[in-house]
């Protein structure tokens, strides 16, 4: 099997490279936007923390 045939993916490839495609983009949104959420909390949190110490 040839790299061309692999790539071509017997005809298919129109539909078999973008399916990977979008499969591989909501794996990567699923792994970074709760790592922003949770540091987008975090500083909220710290915030809230120094406010209420500060009183």
């Amino acid at each position: 099997m040839s790299w061309e045939s692999f790539l071509y993916m017997g005809g298919y490839a129109i539909y078999v490279w973008p399916a990977y495609g979008v499969t591989a983009l909501v794996l990567v949104v699923n792994i970074v936007l709760p790592v922003l959420q949770r540091k987008q909390l975090l500083r909220e949190l710290t915030i809230k923390q120094k406010r209420s110490q500060a009183r």
